[in-house]
């Protein structure tokens, strides 16, 4: 490997790792560190998403959809200059959209592009990043 690539590699690891901290507000430094501060906010993620699926469980439009178990797959994933966000439920329910925007939202994400289909099931893919201030 020439010096040239193996340092144009190395500058796009610096910049991939330079994202992943100003998407996760790590005042880290080392790499390791990063990867470490990315992982819990992963970990927030996941955990507001929960309270917010306990939220909406405990609201009376759609309780009665919650007391069959509504199974709803949540997946976070880093991209170049944000994130996506998956979300897919077996059934739709009444609300499931504004509830989780609203959740966007009280977590400070800024969503840039969306796709939503409710016909069958819920689906939800969402593209965004934090919103500047």
């Amino acid at each position: 490997m020439s010096s040239s690539s193996s340092r144009n590699e190395k500058r796009a690891l610096h910049e991939r790792l330079q994202r992943l901290r100003a998407i996760t507000n790590s005042t880290a430094i080392q790499k390791a560190s990063i990867i470490v501060d990315a992982s819990k906010y992963i970990s927030e993620l996941k955990q507001k998403v929960a309270i917010l699926n306990q939220e909406i469980g405990s609201n009376s439009s759609i309780s009665s959809i919650h007391q069959n178990h509504l199974p709803v797959e949540v997946g976070v994933e880093s991209i170049e200059k944000g994130f996506v966000i998956n979300v897919l439920s077996e059934q739709n329910c009444p609300g499931l959209l504004v509830s989780i925007l609203e959740a966007f939202e009280n977590l400070g994400l800024d969503v840039l592009d969306a796709r939503v289909s409710c016909t069958h099931n819920f689906q939800l893919q969402a593209i965004g990043g934090e919103v500047s201030i």
